[in-house]
């Protein structure tokens, strides 16, 4: 059996893009480990929800656990960094936050992990991080160079179709009897994704593990947790990688296989 590592900025960053290859792996009897980079402490607060004195970081911690164990995940480690939001500028300051870290000195952290657990393959996002997040684009860049480091012989970049994306768009569009709604395409056209895993035996887990991020759980996220078992599974029933080096087109539908 294998170890899949899978490396994410924030707490359940790895739910959503990663989730059901997660618990797949797991299923298939693989180690699987949870690398974090940062505890998200600059996302959503909702009033009144964190205990007297409790900042949001060590609930997000805590919440990433609880998801992870819904995942089955065997370990979870945080790099130590801190959330950057997606602002150009944040309060942390050069050197803080995981955006300004230096790749060099990232890198080095989660090799250690990579080369302590022999991992046969690890997930990062693609160049864009998937929607612009610099976060993300700095797991694309600290996660490539810590295999580099690490010598791991699979790194397989998290993205999402847009058809897929645009699919699903037009079909809630329909059922709620509103227009398409237009805006900045992000993703991978699918002509350029590599792999494509089914995920769809493994939807319940990732609501479980979305619904187990309580402080994250909106209005709007809520319109996904609340769907229908089968809405769900045709929104989140498959996950998309890019993997350097295969293609063109689909060549792969498991990262461990």
């Amino acid at each position: 059996m294998g170890t899949l590592v899978s490396f994410h900025a924030h707490p359940n960053d790895d739910t959503t893009t990663c989730g059901g290859v997660l618990r797949k792996a797991h299923e298939d009897g693989h180690r699987v480990v949870l690398v974090l980079a940062t505890r998200g402490e600059l996302g959503y607060e909702p009033a009144g929800f964190l205990d007297d004195g409790e900042d949001l970081g060590h609930r997000r911690a805590i919440e990433a656990t609880a998801a992870a164990d819904v995942l089955g995940v065997d370990r979870i480690e945080f790099l130590g960094y801190t959330d950057s939001g997606m602002a150009a500028v944040t309060a942390g300051g050069a050197g803080t936050t995981f955006r300004t870290a230096d790749v060099e000195e990232a890198a080095a952290k989660l090799a250690a992990i990579l080369r302590e657990e022999s991992a046969d393959a690890l997930t990062v996002y693609d160049e864009n991080g998937t929607y612009g997040d610099p976060d993300h684009i700095q797991v694309y860049r600290v996660g490539t160079r810590a295999a580099e480091l690490a010598g791991t012989p699979r790194v397989y970049q998290s993205t999402l179709s847009r058809e897929h994306i645009r699919a699903n768009q037009a079909e809630y569009a329909e059922s709620a009897g509103v227009e398409l709604p237009s805006g900045p395409e992000f993703g991978t056209p699918e002509a350029e994704i590599t792999c494509r895993v089914d995920v769809s035996a493994y939807t319940e887990y990732k609501r479980k593990a979305l619904l187990a991020h309580a402080s994250q759980v909106t209005e709007q996220s809520r319109l996904f947790t609340d769907l229908p078992e089968e809405r769900f599974r045709s929104m989140f029933g498959t996950e998309w990688f890019i993997r350097a080096g295969q293609g063109p087109g689909i060549t792969e539908t498991d990262l461990l296989g």
